[in-house]
């Protein structure tokens, strides 16, 4: 990712009207500027832009129409039921529940999604967990699964999952963030994923249910 520059972000509302009109702010250390998408055509992103957000009241449905020309997508929704949110997840957008996060949550989502990074706020990763616990019985192949990783690996992974970038891991476990970056590179081949999300979907047991 860029990082001599400030970000340029679309914002496609096809549900109703953004809840944040004096975001970015002008000293928004991340965001320079906000285009919003306006119909008839709200679903197609032009170019130059490095993220998306979708504020959206049918999140899975909207986020399928999207046409973002391979920029990443944070999707603001009011619901936190755990199928919505793993399916948004699964898609590779980072989810923040309406109400559970700031501007300046936001914002920080934002500038680590051209990275990689799949942020979830904390009612979206409580989501995505209670999908793991309400299944029917013990997942054994996921026990055995997370047993692959070293104690270490297991604390990288519970920051991972909660929507941390490494240099945020880092910080939490006073590792240096090439430190953690060499972890996960470790982690995700311990447990066949193919990066971030496929790792977390893995770690909460969720793949084998999810995968396409």
């Amino acid at each position: 990712m860029r990082t001599s520059r400030k970000l340029s972000v679309a914002l496609a509302c096809p549900g109703g009207s953004w809840p944040h009109p004096d975001w970015p702010a002008p000293d928004d250390r991340y965001v320079e500027r906000a285009v919003r998408l306006r119909p008839p055509s709200p679903f197609r992103v032009p170019e130059g832009v490095d993220a998306v957000v979708l504020y959206s009241k049918e999140p899975v449905d909207d986020l399928g129409a999207l046409r973002t020309g391979g920029a990443p997508v944070i999707v603001v929704a009011p619901y936190q039921d755990p199928e919505t949110v793993a399916e948004v997840f699964r898609r590779g957008a980072g989810y923040l529940v309406e109400g559970d996060y700031c501007t300046c949550m936001l914002s920080a989502a934002l500038v680590g999604a051209p990275a990689g990074h799949t942020y979830l706020s904390p009612a979206a990763c409580a989501a995505l967990r209670e999908r793991e616990w309400r299944a029917a019985a013990p997942d054994v192949a996921t026990e055995r699964l997370r047993g692959r990783l070293a104690p270490r690996e297991r604390q990288i992974m519970e920051l991972l999952s909660t929507g941390l970038g490494a240099q945020e891991i880092g910080l939490r476990l006073g590792l240096s963030e090439k430190t953690v970056r060499n972890n996960l590179s470790n982690i995700y081949a311990k447990l066949d994923a193919r990066g971030r999300t496929d790792a977390v979907l893995r770690w909460l047991g969720a793949a084998p249910v999810l995968r396409v």
